[in-house]
């Protein structure tokens, strides 16, 4: 039992294991809807198109936080913009956004004279590193995460199974897809600190895609995929802390490993279901169908 709760009596480990239920509880709302709309690239893209801003907040000795949201708030307008575009595709706009923002952050981070340490701090991020007015943060985003969540749910769920119904009902798609991209942007600039870009998508998008064969609705996807994230924090800290390994690549693999363990599980399931036998049916009982007349 001391081998399960030693690293969680530490001050810097308890920071860690919230931030990252925080976490976790964010990427859930965001993630359900990148997974039920095939959005996994744009969010790569969106991810990695935070280090222009990310960059030039840390030349000027600024906020990283507030540098993030700006490069956000850029990509959100230029996938926007592009998805408008009749004679441009939006997997080709948004690779052009991924490439040229990436781009552009690394020429600015190459001024620095700490290249290599801003660069690796960006893209693992540090999540022993959280300090308590990180957490006031997370939580602050995760209110207006719910509440948008909550605000924008009946929108995004006929966006994300027929655009045209919900056009149909008046739900205006358009101004849904910016709303969401928004709520997207909100998890990432919430996370990236915590994991860092290449790993934000372990819990953005593995979470969800693992509660989609168990939960019901999409509601139950988020609650799920809520309870696996922080189930991955935890066990990532306690297997980084025990193996001296990078805390956020190994809450990140961990979540990824659920997803496998969650669809080989499911499909054992499926199999045994499918090898059950049905009862024959009852020679002796009339059809329930009746034939076409002509």
């Amino acid at each position: 039992m001391e081998w399960l709760t030693a690293p969680f009596e530490v001050a810097f480990v308890q920071r860690a294991l919230w931030a990252g239920i925080l976490v976790s509880a964010i990427c859930a709302l965001a993630g359900t809807w990148v997974v039920l709309r095939g959005m996994a690239f744009l969010g790569d893209a969106m991810s990695h198109g935070l280090l222009p801003g990310v960059a030039i907040a840390a030349l000027l000795g600024g906020n990283l936080l507030v540098g993030a949201v700006a490069s956000a708030a850029v990509m959100t307008a230029g996938v926007t913009a592009l998805g408008r575009t009749p004679r441009l595709s939006q997997d080709t706009g948004i690779g052009l956004l991924f490439v040229g923002m990436l781009s552009l952050g690394v020429i600015i981070v190459s001024r620095s004279q700490s290249f290599a340490v801003d660069l690796t701090g960006f893209l693992f991020g540090d999540v022993l590193a959280v300090r308590e007015s990180d957490l006031a943060l997370l939580g602050l985003a995760l209110l207006l995460a719910l509440a948008v969540s909550a605000l924008g749910h009946r929108a995004f769920l006929a966006l994300a199974f027929d655009e045209r119904k919900a056009r149909t009902l008046g739900l205006r798609p358009g101004p849904a897809h910016a709303v969401l991209l928004g709520l997207l942007a909100l998890a990432i600039v919430a996370s990236f600190h915590i994991v860092g870009t290449l790993l934000v998508l372990g819990l953005l998008i593995a979470p969800p895609a693992a509660a989609l064969p168990w939960a019901r609705g999409v509601r139950g996807v988020m609650v799920l995929a809520a309870l696996l994230g922080a189930a991955a924090t935890f066990g990532g800290l306690l297997l980084s802390w025990h193996l001296s390994t990078a805390a956020g690549a190994t809450v990140s693999a961990l979540a990824v490993s659920l997803f496998f363990l969650s669809h080989l599980a499911s499909g054992i399931r499926h199999r045994r279901r499918a090898d059950i036998p049905r009862p024959a049916a009852d020679p002796g009982h009339a059809p329930t169908t009746r034939p076409n007349e002509t």
